[in-house]
């Protein structure tokens, strides 16, 4: 007798990567997969949807492999996110995929993987997701987009032109979210986008205002924010720093530490006023990130050795630096470039050496009780991240994964701090 299943449904594996904001955008396609089975393991898979990130050549050049290897292995391959605008074309000429969708499509999954014919619906640039987001597979804490695009124009960056302009999602949509999420078990909240500190410019509100109505939602326990600009830290903004459910880290992007270098790189904010902001945080307790572009055109060896004296004034616990790659279709690409590779990679190094003396320090001097959400077990330790966004290894004769531990006494070691629980 046969026992086969008269239909078996499609199996659909999903790789994201890049930023958070793609994390958001997966699970909104996932909340939008009615007639398919998720499947966490690839080789498993019928279907393969690739959440893709452009920020870099590298992460295009990763992209392109992902989805050779997936076409390759016979696999039915659909390629959305921001590689959609730089590679989906050239990919989809080539017959490495079956489909091609635009951030504003993503919404329509569903109808898309039942195509019979190859397509390419790169969609518009003014969209906002209407998805409700109400879970998050194996994670233990939740990302809500609460914009899409960017109104900046700095050189070097692609983001604006595959995201489109600063758009903000309706604030009872986000609390919605939120409020969703939180019944389910969730406590700690990620707000992401593209821009984030842009939050509510085109709604007559504010990120503060925004922060200030979610923490009234019952079972918020943590709020850590994406990656905000200088300029963008107002006073609406200062209200809600001493508030105990925001996170004590705060990720402000300053790109350089160099006047002449912002300007080439047509930022917004100025050496001056930045130090005094990352001062006034970390007289209020606050572990700062911030990014860092290394070798980008215009960096002489005087301007690095003056933005190297500067970045060591600054309080920095955290640092997301890299070496400047010219991006297709930015205006950094036209420009000449004068820092060889090696030189770059040096002064990088530079960087993350001063800044993880200076996280050691930050820990040293602000050896007070962590909060620390614990996301997994790895080996003998379950691990997970503390108010300050440092992480944190436990020791723990029970099972401790997913639940809020308070550490008092811990060891501090470069990788992170330890303790028991």
């Amino acid at each position: 007798m046969n026992h086969t299943p008269l239909h078996t449904r499609p199996k659909v594996f999903f790789k994201t990567f890049g930023c958070r904001t793609n994390i958001y955008d997966t699970q909104v396609m996932i909340e939008n997969l009615k007639d398919f089975d998720l499947t966490n393991d690839e080789n498993d898979a019928d279907i393969v949807v690739i959440n893709s990130c452009t920020v870099t050549n590298g992460a295009d050049s990763s992209v392109r492999a992902y989805a050779t290897k997936q076409d390759s292995a016979g696999k039915k391959v659909f390629l959305v996110g921001c590689g959609a605008f730089s590679e989906g074309e050239k990919l989809f000429n080539k017959n490495r995929l079956f489909g091609v969708l635009g951030h504003s499509e993503k919404e329509n999954i569903n109808e898309l993987l039942f195509s019979k014919t190859p397509f390419f619906k790169i969609g518009d640039l003014n969209f906002i997701d209407k998805t409700i987001v109400s879970s998050y597979e194996g994670k233990c804490k939740a990302y809500i987009k609460i914009q899409e695009g960017c109104n900046f124009n700095c050189s070097y960056c692609i983001i604006p032109s595959v995201r489109g302009h600063s758009r903000s999602q309706e604030e009872k949509k986000i609390l919605e979210q939120i409020e969703n999420l939180a019944n389910n078990g969730y406590g700690e909240f990620v707000l992401t986008g593209t821009n984030v500190g842009s939050y509510g410019k085109d709604k007559k509100s504010s990120l503060g205002n925004l922060l200030k109505n979610i923490s009234k939602i019952r079972g918020v326990r943590r709020v850590r924010l994406g990656s905000v600009e200088p300029v963008q830290i107002d006073d609406n903004f200062r209200e809600i720093l001493k508030e105990s459910w925001l996170e004590k880290h705060l990720h402000i992007a300053l790109q350089h530490t160099n006047e002449s270098m912002l300007k080439i790189m047509r930022r917004r904010n100025s050496v001056k006023s930045d130090l005094q902001l990352f001062c006034e945080l970390e007289e209020l307790g606050y572990a700062l990130g911030s990014d860092f572009i290394v070798g980008h055109p215009g960096e002489t060896d005087a301007i690095w050795k003056d933005s190297r004296e500067k970045l060591k004034e600054f309080p920095l616990t955290h640092l997301h630096a890299f070496c400047f790659s010219p991006r297709k279709g930015t205006h950094s690409a036209t420009l000449k470039q004068e820092v060889n590779g090696v030189v770059a990679k040096q002064r990088l190094k530079e960087l993350v050496s001063i800044v993880e003396e200076k996280n050691i320090n930050f820990r040293n001097k602000n050896s007070v009780s962590l909060e620390v959400l614990i996301e997994e077990k790895k080996g003998n330790f379950y691990t997970g991240y503390d108010q300050f966004y440092n992480r944190v290894f436990i020791t723990s004769k029970e099972d401790i994964t997913k639940k809020w531990v308070t550490i008092k006494n811990y060891e501090i070691k470069k990788e992170g701090n330890y303790g028991v629980f």
